[in-house]
């Protein structure tokens, strides 16, 4: 299945790179059912509401996916998800430190 080029030509959450059938059911799971919303989601909320009934993440590279997800859907170039870890580190880390009163 070939992935949209553009924001504007995707219609469905698997026309957006990176985003399979997996990860839309995930989506759509937690209230993020078109690309327009996944233009609007938070994707740190959106993976903390993927948490198990017993507290479980799913692996880190989910918010990788997120973040680029909606990076394209906002007019940013396809990217692969990797692309966005060490933007997920950094910001995991600053939300950490903002937890523990440090700078």
């Amino acid at each position: 299945m070939a992935k949209a080029q553009t924001a504007a030509s995707a219609r469905t959450l698997t026309d957006i790179p990176n985003i399979g059938v997996s990860i839309a059911a995930d989506l759509c799971a937690v209230g993020v059912q078109t690309p327009a919303d996944v233009k609007r989601m938070n994707p740190l909320a959106v993976y903390e509401a993927l948490r198990d009934p017993m507290g479980r993440r799913h692996d880190p590279c989910v918010l990788d996916t997120f973040l680029a997800a909606k990076d394209f859907m906002n007019g940013g170039a396809c990217q692969p998800w990797w692309n966005f870890t060490a933007q997920r580190k950094a910001m995991l880390q600053a939300l950490k430190n903002a937890g523990d009163g440090s700078c």
